[in-house]
């Protein structure tokens, strides 16, 4: 249940007459009183001789009473309560006492003798009420509503367990500001999935990904169609910005703009800055030079790798630090769902805007450690987008891949600080990309099946004994997986590159959350790949890698192994390893 607080306004019959109006909304039937300050307030819904205007003045006469130099400018207190949609509907009587709680719970009116304000609760859905209220007691005072808000979130909390309902989790002040119900019904009836809100938001988001000054943020903003407003001190100096849609316009044909910090706390200006400038010239140019720009694939890759380390700075790193790193890296989700080819783009849209919730908490966040992450988004933005296929369908299967166990480490980093609503939305994020991975690694794992069961039978004994001896704990569920042939096929290719495939294959299993792998094997192949620097699309493969069958071990005598060892052609993130 989501009690949502909205601004004060000045114009009650204005808002009565938006919950009573039945011919604009589909989802406004039936408008109806559920309860109010005094049980009998005029009913415009179901009294037919009852008007807008006989409840908007018995709202209002407290307020009316004051002199007119004493009355509050906005006056209207106005908040929604919504069931989940997967709660029973609920009858009016138990609307009716959900809404004498939330009044008395924010001070609105709190009852024990104590004088209140005039409110009146309207139903016209099944799934929601809206409490109206003016801000004057009866007494001619303001009431005591100091965060109205979270006192209604905490209200909401008793009142689910009570009722049976769906339990949300408690916030902590850290998200972004909702929709409200003029912004979600203008959506409506311009026939746009989200809100103006949420699409400014995803798109600046996106834009902060990598970014390292002021102008290559507004570059990218213009580059997106925004229209972009700089705020500018006397001095000259840039103080914030707001940004708005093209076709978002107000009643008088004018673009509705929205400052960064009441699209999310992170994005106003002085917040983005944050996390660059904590950079020095030295350590920019220095990775400058380890990170060209590159392919897409190269961009994937060194994503991926980056991923891997950062999941040892959130189990083991300081709060502070873990944060940082928890923020860059909705980065490069960010960064990953705007170059994604079409068939994971959705999910990783969907990853990434779910785990936008999960990059904010009330840990400060030490920036300039994160300075890998940040260059990871900036690479693959620089990259430009994947095909989808090839080297760089295999390398985005790999990147999702190391980035689930990321996000899997951060939701149980913030279960374990006990930020409920972070741990719920990072664990949203991982269900997202766990399909997203699906669908990018089913066409590059496929071809090494491929290869995996072409390979002849002597070979295919030695790998069964490889990963007996490597790992004698899983290899019975690995090989009971249809993903065994693929780590067949990459446990060859990586013998036959000079490796040590059980070395290899004992430290990839070493490495963390196994157990929330659908399947080992798969895991197990993309760990290694990314270890010995082997190629992520298989099919670029010559003959030779199933003729492992008949050379590896040819190679693996002219060719030392050692655990680790890298051939020539690897690449400087591999070196950093």
């Amino acid at each position: 249940m989501i009690p949502s607080v909205n601004p004060s306004g000045s114009d009650t019959r204005g808002l009565l007459y938006y919950l009573y109006e039945t011919g604009k909304y589909e989802d406004h039937t039936d408008p109806h009183l559920v309860a109010s300050f005094d049980g009998m307030s005029p009913d415009p819904g179901r009294d037919p001789d009852a008007t807008l205007t006989d409840l908007q003045r018995l709202l209002d006469q407290p307020v009316m009473a004051l002199d007119k130099h004493a009355r509050p400018a906005k006056h209207v207190w106005h908040t929604s309560v919504r069931a989940d949609p997967g709660d029973k509907i609920l009858s009016d009587e138990e609307w009716a006492g959900i809404a004498r709680r939330i009044v008395a719970a924010t001070g609105i009116d709190p009852g024990d003798g104590q004088p209140g304000c005039r409110w009146a609760a309207v139903r016209h859905a099944d799934d929601h009420i809206h409490i109206v209220a003016t801000l004057v007691t009866e007494d001619g005072h303001r009431p005591d509503d100091y965060r109205s808000g979270a006192r209604a979130q905490a209200e909401a909390r008793l009142i689910e367990k009570e009722l049976g309902l769906r339990q949300v989790a408690p916030g902590d002040g850290t998200a972004a500001q909702r929709p409200t119900s003029a912004e979600r019904h203008k959506a409506e009836r311009q026939r746009r999935e989200r809100t103006a809100r949420e699409e400014l938001r995803e798109t600046v988001r996106r834009a902060v990904s990598g970014v390292r000054s002021d102008q290559e943020f507004f570059d990218r903003l213009a580059a997106a169609g925004l229209l972009i407003r700089r705020r500018v001190a006397p001095s000259g100096d840039l103080l914030g910005y707001k940004v708005a849609l093209a076709d978002d316009l107000n009643k008088d044909g004018e673009p509705v703009f929205y400052p960064g910090a009441r699209l999310a706390p992170d994005l106003s200006l002085p917040r983005i800055r944050e996390r660059w400038t904590a950079d020095t010239p030295a350590s920019r140019q220095a990775e400058a030079i380890l990170t060209q720009p590159g392919s897409p694939a190269t961009a994937r890759r060194r994503a991926a790798s980056t991923a891997w380390q950062t999941i040892l700075v959130i189990e083991h790193g300081e709060d502070a630090v873990a944060a940082a790193h928890i923020a860059a890296a909705g980065e490069v989700l960010d960064a990953l769902a705007k170059t994604s080819a079409a068939h994971t783009r959705r999910e990783l849209r969907n990853a990434a805007t779910a785990f936008e919730r999960a990059s904010r908490s009330h840990i400060h966040a030490v920036r300039g450690h994160d300075r890998a992450l940040r260059q990871a988004a900036r690479d693959l933005v620089q990259g430009g987008p994947a095909l989808g296929r090839g080297e760089d369908g295999a390398t985005t299967a790999m990147a999702i891949d190391m980035l689930f166990f990321l996000i899997t480490a951060t939701a149980h980093w913030h279960t374990r600080k006990g930020h409920a609503q972070q741990a719920e939305a990072a664990t949203r994020a991982a269900e997202h990309l766990r399909t997203a991975y699906q669908a990018a690694a089913a066409q590059p794992l496929g071809v090494l099946h491929q290869h995996g069961r072409r390979m002849n039978r002597p070979m295919l004994q030695r790998q069964t004994a490889l990963l007996r001896e490597a790992l004698p704990e899983l290899a019975e569920q690995i090989l009971a997986e249809p993903g065994w042939y693929a780590l067949a096929a990459t446990v060859a290719e990586a013998e036959a590159a000079g490796h040590d495939p059980a070395a290899l294959l004992s430290d990839a299993a070493e490495r963390r959350e196994l157990g929330t792998a659908d399947s080992v094997s798969d895991v197990l192949v993309w760990r290694m790949r990314r270890t010995a620097d082997l190629p992520s699309d298989a099919s670029r493969l010559s003959e030779t890698s199933t003729a492992g069958n008949r050379s590896a071990t040819r190679v693996t005598t002219t060719m030392p192994s050692a655990p680790g060892r890298q051939h020539s052609g690897e690449d400087t993130s591999a070196q950093s390893r």
